[in-house]
Order: structure tokens, then sequence, then C-alpha cells
């Protein structure tokens, strides 16, 4: 459960984070429409309040993959409280925090390295529900053949495409 939030500045616009009494990340919200629905999308109840180190440490963090400054960082390390999650979406999100920055795999990848061909779908519907980015990178999961695949954040795909450019990323052609 969250115990605070803040939102953030970074390339792509006011991100949010919350965090619980263990100063886990319960929540990270890419930037929506204004800074209240960001607000609102990222607090789950937390009040707004000064993030405490460690997730001062995971929002600077942020900021640079974001900006492009550090794409050496993956932000794996981050600890990430995934209560109320299922076993199948914590899978599919340990899967995708592996993919590092500048690269892409596809939701049937995914699918297939969890045992689960065919269930790309489900993986997809999963991170639309990703309660993470970018630090559970779904952005870095594209569609077959080269399609972007949908994007549940504000801006949608071109957010996606947004952060796959500071990230250098090769993509198919579009």
């Amino acid at each position: 459960m969250a115990v605070g939030y803040a939102l953030f500045d970074t390339a792509v616009g006011r991100c949010g984070i919350a965090w619980g009494v263990d100063g886990a990340v319960t929540a990270v919200q890419l930037p929506e429409a204004t800074d209240a629905v960001t607000a609102e999308r990222v607090a789950g109840g937390a009040h707004v309040a000064e993030p405490p180190a460690g997730v001062a440490g995971v929002v600077a963090a942020i900021q640079s993959l974001v900006d492009g400054t550090n794409l050496d960082d993956d932000l794996a390390w981050v600890p990430l409280d995934m209560q109320g999650l299922t076993d199948f979406q914590r899978a599919v999100y340990d899967v995708a925090r592996r993919i590092p920055p500048g690269s892409t795999r596809t939701y049937g990848e995914i699918a297939t390295e969890l045992g689960l061909p065919g269930s790309a779908r489900a993986v997809g519907r999963a991170l639309g529900e990703n309660p993470f980015p970018p630090v559970v990178p779904c952005h870095r999961v594209t569609a077959a053949n080269g399609r972007t695949g949908g994007f549940s954040a504000g801006g949608g795909v071109e957010t996606k495409m947004r952060l796959l450019a500071t990230e250098q990323a090769v993509l198919g052609l579009w």
C-alpha cells in the first residue's frame, strides 16, 4: 500500500511515483494530460510527500534513463511492491525488466520465454496494466512483424516511440 507519492519532471513530461512504508515503489506513472490526472493515477490513496532517499534515487535514475543520459541503467535494481498482481503479471514483468535499454522484444517472444507460446495477447494485456512504467519497460515490447503494438500511457504510441528513440532502439519498419 502506498504511503506517499510525488510528481517529477522528465524529458517526456511530469511523471509520478508512489512508495510504501518500506520504500518499495508501489506505482510509477508516465505523464497524463494534466498533473492532476497523473497524480490521481499514481497516488492510490497516498498523500503527496517528499520522496525518501531511496525513492529519490529511483526518480533520478528514471530521469536519466528517460532523457538518455544514462542508458546503462536498466532500473532492474529498483524494489517494486507487486502485491495485488497476479503470478502471470509478475512473470511478464520479470521478463520485461530484463530487456536492456535500446533493445526490444515482441509479445510473442515473452510468451514463449514464459513457456506459454500463443499467449502474446495475454502478455500484451499484462503489459497494458503495468503499474511501473518505465521501471518495467513495457515500451520495449512490440508486436510481431515490426509493428509498434499498443501503449496505454498518456500519449499512447507516440510516447512509446519517444522513449524508444531516446534509448536509441533499433526498430523495424513501422
